[in-house]
């Protein structure tokens, strides 16, 4: 693709990133809402404004379908570093100090918001598939793992970061998160296992793909939890130690400091990835290593560098590219689809709500926040799109059980960041109340207080 079509592109797409949330902010709508919807809009699936720009730019001399390629290689990328910038950001902030007061929430809602939804995803495709294990626990995988991509900017935009229930809320999803990727991880190798003897491509950079499946016989899931563990511990300790190191070396270039500190969280994503460890897990673990580091430092120059890397440039494309590849119209395929769709739907829903709301009952919060961290948990995104699309192509997930999943996406993501800020201002909920570390309560004026990425 030419310099001046990669510049068209990119220009289009910076003006829908820049404009499109400024102009929806007067009426409420979170960017990451307006974000989707218009990645919805001008996906393949939608009205296809990338393909329109990639006919129109032929007179470049480059092949239309070379340029509509390029691009989506291009949005996909800026996507996928926009998750490593999002989890990174989201370990830089978590502040784990508040784990000693939030310690019952989050022991509850990690428990509850784990197993009671993948107690619920095993039973629905059961229903369906009664004799495929390997797809059941796949499906509990899926029901079972959180959207950080969600959860995070939504408590990060109502300033609820600092506070118990928000600091709950968000340990706890990164907590099942890790939880589900291992349940995946072992619905993937139970299907390996089963097609010992048969001919599969390598999907990924884990070492698992290289490796004869019968080599781990049945202990396949103490070995893979026990490299996950030792992966975190000694990823977020190596982090810590390096950068003190770098910090010292590069006191008086901020700039080449940034650089560094991105290498470093770049390289233990990869390494999380050699493992079998989602770069969810990676980038999360390098945040929280490098979180002491920068705050012991002192200065809020290095962080704002960071974050105006993640929230103004990468973390955007992260959901445009998720909404291009959505479809509504997979809604009504079929009868067979439409109704796995229903019972994915409210399966997922209830389970999450109905957990999110016994564990911070539990905890002693009142019912308005029980029914906000359950709502939180609901959104299904990058992750679980991944997560699918894995099963999908290793002959887990059949057509229908896939769309379904996409469907329930959709349906998940949309209404949570309203719906929780409707809960907040309807109960009238007051974060200031005793217990709490930080006082907030949802401010009247949102407008100026709303974050623009």
């Amino acid at each position: 693709m030419s310099t001046e079509a990669f510049l068209i592109i990119f220009i289009s797409f910076w003006a829908i990133i820049s404009l499109f949330p400024l102009a929806f902010r007067r009426f409420k709508v979170p960017s990451v809402i307006v974000l989707l919807i218009m990645g919805m809009v001008i996906g393949p699936n939608g009205l296809g404004l990338l393909n329109f720009l990639a006919v129109n730019l032929n007179f470049l001399g480059v092949d239309p379908e070379v340029i509509r390629t390029h691009s989506l290689t291009m949005i996909n990328s800026l996507g996928s570093l926009g998750l490593v910038f999002l989890m990174t950001l989201a370990g830089l902030e978590a502040d784990f100090k508040l784990i000693k007061s939030v310690r019952k929430p989050t022991i509850w809602l990690s428990i509850l918001t784990f197993c009671m939804p993948a107690i619920a995803g095993f039973l629905v495709y059961f229903n369906f598939v009664p004799d495929d294990l390997p797809g059941q626990l796949l499906y509990a995988s899926l029901f079972a793992s959180h959207s950080v991509g969600i959860v995070f900017p939504v408590i990060r935009e109502l300033k609820l970061v600092k506070t118990r229930f928000g600091a709950a809320v968000l340990i706890s999803t990164v907590i099942t998160d890790i939880g589900s990727i291992v349940l995946l991880a072992v619905s993937v190798q139970l299907k390996r296992m089963q097609a010992v003897n048969t001919t599969a491509s390598i999907k990924s950079l884990s070492l698992f793909d290289y490796i004869n499946p019968e080599v781990f016989g049945n202990y396949f899931v103490p070995v893979f939890l026990l490299i996950a563990v030792a992966y975190m511990v000694t990823a977020c300790l190596a982090v810590n130690k390096i950068g003190r190191y770098a910090q010292q070396w590069l006191t008086n270039d901020e700039d080449a400091l940034v650089t560094f500190f991105l290498f470093l969280i770049m390289l233990t994503v990869l390494a999380g990835e050699f493992l079998g460890i989602n770069l969810v897990v990676g980038a999360f673990i390098a945040g929280l290593g490098l979180s002491k580091v920068i705050k012991d430092m002192g200065d809020t120059a290095l962080f704002k560098k960071i974050e105006g890397i993640g929230y103004s440039l990468l973390i955007p494309f992260l959901f445009i590219s998720i909404g291009m590849k959505t479809d509504f119209s997979l809604l009504f395929k079929s009868t067979d689809n439409l109704t796995i769709i229903l019972y994915t739907v409210i399966g997922l829903v209830g389970s999450k709500v109905l957990s999110g709301y016994l564990a911070m009952k539990i905890s002693g919060f009142s019912n308005g926040k029980g029914l906000c961290a359950g709502l939180m948990t609901v959104p299904q995104l990058s992750a679980t799109l991944a997560a699918a699309a894995i099963g999908k192509d290793l002959g887990m997930l059949s057509d229908d059980f896939f769309n379904a999943i996409v469907v329930l996406s959709i349906i998940t993501t949309l209404p949570i960041p309203n719906l929780v800020r409707f809960v907040i201002e309807k109960c009238n909920l007051d974060f200031s109340d005793v217990g709490h570390i930080t006082p907030y309560k949802l401010p009247k004026n949102t407008d100026k207080d709303e974050l623009h990425w």
